[in-house]
């Protein structure tokens, strides 16, 4: 498989600072399929729609791809509270976007999100960039006993792996911890499906709406081209609530 490098543009996560990613060419997409989107993930890469790409900066490493270790996971006193708070809802896994699911994220990022790139929001430009030809993302839903919905994940998933891609949920249910939530139940699904790596994206310390991922141990950052195994949580100064 060939790849190509893009043009460097401002980073959407670091002020004062420049992105460039390498990516797989288009005329090698053909070539993509869950399997070997797995092997790639191991070498830091993740998906936007069909597109494989990953950091590739000229003078910036600050990105660093992270991972949950599935087998050696063991729910924290905090993160059962969560789930216990949680004891209400259902969860259910779809393969299409319902339309209250359209609803739900406009209303997250409306309320949650007014100065983020994906305001003001568009569903239907969302549910393409989520989408895969050569890969089915699985949709979690969480409802309450009402049946109203609270909480949507998109999931990639492949034979030894599972991958988040993105989390939205009713803004005015922050006291459930949803985001922590939806981990949680990423990683006690991927325990059951036997897989070994749950993927949560990239990893930038100083970037306060990333810091949630580190409380998720034991996990892995590829540190260069080497995975280094983090035993403990890390609570970092510039950290968000999620």
């Amino acid at each position: 498989m060939q790849f190509g490098v893009t043009k460097e543009s401002p980073c959407h996560y670091l002020t004062a600072q420049d992105e460039r990613l390498v990516v797989a060419l288009p005329n090698e997409l053909e070539c993509l399929n869950p399997s070997a989107y797995q092997q790639l993930m191991q070498y830091g890469f993740r998906r936007s729609h069909n597109d494989v790409y990953r950091p590739h900066c000229r003078i910036c490493s600050a990105c660093q791809s992270l991972r949950v270790v599935v087998p050696e996971f063991r729910f924290s006193k905090n993160q059962k509270r969560i789930i216990k708070k949680n004891n209400d809802l259902e969860l259910k896994i779809k393969e299409a976007p319902e339309v209250e699911y359209s609803e739900l994220f406009s209303k997250f990022i409306e309320e949650r999100h007014p100065d983020g790139e994906m305001y003001p929001p568009d569903p239907d430009k969302f549910w393409s960039w989520v989408s895969c030809d050569w890969l089915k993302p699985e949709l979690l839903e969480w409802r309450d006993a009402n049946n109203e919905l609270i909480m949507v994940s998109v999931v990639d998933r492949t034979a030894d792996a599972m991958s988040a891609v993105y989390t939205f949920f009713h803004p005015q249910q922050e006291k459930r911890s949803p985001g922590t939530y939806a981990i949680l139940e990423m990683i006690r699904l991927a325990q059951q499906r036997q897989v070994s790596r749950l993927y949560l994206g990239y990893q930038i310390d100083d970037c306060k709406k990333m810091n949630y991922k580190v409380r998720f141990a034991p996990y892995e950052r590829l540190v260069g081209n080497h995975w280094k195994k983090e035993l403990k949580s890390h609570t970092l100064k510039a950290q968000n609530k999620y």
